[in-house]
């Protein structure tokens, strides 16, 4: 056994390490060199065959303790069993409960199970309902109309016919699950399965229901109201519970799952609890500025443009945007963009203005002389406010 690697050497861990630490550096290992991550590769195979060597005696307190006191030397020939890898027999291990608990189902089976024919919850069930913008921002009722599963009331959920009742299934003694051995590279490794026969129920019905047949649940359409949160966004799901299938074995019913279909706004675009639009301003009101109407979802509101005003300026509505999910008072705000429109269609005498106007701004005469700042002013407002009322007309 000179050859042979210690095993807490082999998985990496001190002598005092504990069952977690044990069982952590096992995983690592075995994931690693696992065969079939590692298909063909025979070094691979063999340091996967002595990682799990060593953890099945480590993690085995009476073996760990033999292992402590003589080595290798308590799994020789005459010492504690022989046979399997390297001396170390693996017929003696349940090595489908050493990989069931470290991986679930991974490799077939062992450690945490939980029967088939207890208590589950059922299934949740999922649907849909379509709402508006506005309906999102401040939210809304909506009845749905969904197919549920009910217990059958002339078997009251057995499945069976009236006057009869299940039987314990044969096949696995009402168990839900078989367990079979099969023979592996590390020996015979203990595996499970629901049963074919009975589904996992551990019951058999002999004679259906006419009712369910057998199920033990009929459907029929029912209508639940929906109540959607303010602040809502597309995309996000309700969750209404009990209302999806049934439990099995005594379980609760599963929840339904509604998601949310917000409708696209002509206007309005949200991101997160901001909403975002554009506003459409005159020439005249860019430059001598003036109050605008501006569409929110809380209807009109009035705002005051500043003289001079660019167009592709942002101001921001406070407190105008969407409602928080948590907290329908405090609300985002409403960014709007001041887009400002250039005439297309002017007559001579909006012309006419407009020349002048440009006149004005460079503080020039049609006759090239410049003329004073507080004289260009007067002129520059005076054309202005006719170019207004031409505008207006």
């Amino acid at each position: 056994m000179a050859d042979k690697r210690d095993y807490y050497e082999v998985l990496g861990v001190s002598k005092t390490a504990s069952d977690s630490e044990l069982k952590s550096a096992y995983r690592k290992l075995a994931k690693k060199y696992h065969p079939d991550v590692n298909p063909g590769d025979k070094e691979a195979e063999t340091k996967f065959k002595e990682a799990t060597e060593a953890y099945s005696v480590l993690s085995d307190a009476e073996k760990r303790k033999q292992y402590d006191q003589f080595g290798h030397a308590a799994f020789e020939q005459g010492g504690g069993g022989a046979g399997g890898f390297g001396g170390f027999d693996f017929n003696g291990a349940d090595m489908g409960d050493i990989f069931g608990d470290l991986f679930g189902d991974l490799f077939g089976g062992g450690g945490r199970r939980r029967a088939n024919n207890g208590p589950m919850k059922g299934a949740n069930l999922r649907a849909r309902v379509n709402i508006t913008f506005e309906e999102a921002v401040f939210g809304c009722d909506k009845e749905l109309e969904i197919v549920l599963k009910d217990e059958c009331t002339t078997c009251h959920g057995t499945g069976a016919k009236p006057g009869t009742q299940p039987v314990t299934c044969p096949k696995c003694n009402g168990e839900g699950q078989i367990v079979y051995t099969q023979q592996s590279m590390f020996g015979m490794v203990r595996n499970v399965q629901t049963c074919p026969d009975c589904h996992g129920t551990g019951k058999i019905i002999k004679d259906k229901c006419s009712a369910c047949r057998g199920t033990g649940y009929t459907s029929s359409r029912k209508k639940i109201q929906v109540s959607v949160p303010a602040g809502i966004d597309n995309g996000q799901s309700i969750r209404i519970r009990d209302k999806g299938e049934p439990g099995t074995n005594g379980g609760p019913r599963g929840d339904l799952l509604v998601e949310i279909n917000v409708a696209r706004h002509p206007i309005f675009q949200r991101q997160d609890m901001n909403i975002f639009s554009t506003a459409p301003i005159t020439y005249a009101q860019a430059a001598l500025g003036g109050e605008v109407r501006i569409n929110t979802v809380d209807g009109e509101v009035s705002y005051e443009v500043k003289p001079g005003t660019q167009t592709d300026t942002r101001i921001r509505l406070k407190g105008k945007g969407v409602p928080s999910l948590r907290n329908k008072n405090i609300r985002g705000d409403h960014y709007v963009t001041l887009v400002v429109q250039v005439p297309t269609n002017l007559n001579e005498e909006a012309k006419e203005a407009l020349r002048k106007f440009d006149e004005a701004c460079g503080n020039k005469t049609s006759s090239g002389k410049k003329e004073n700042t507080e004289k260009g002013e007067k002129k520059k407002k005076s054309f202005m406010e006719k170019i207004k009322e031409t505008f207006e007309e």
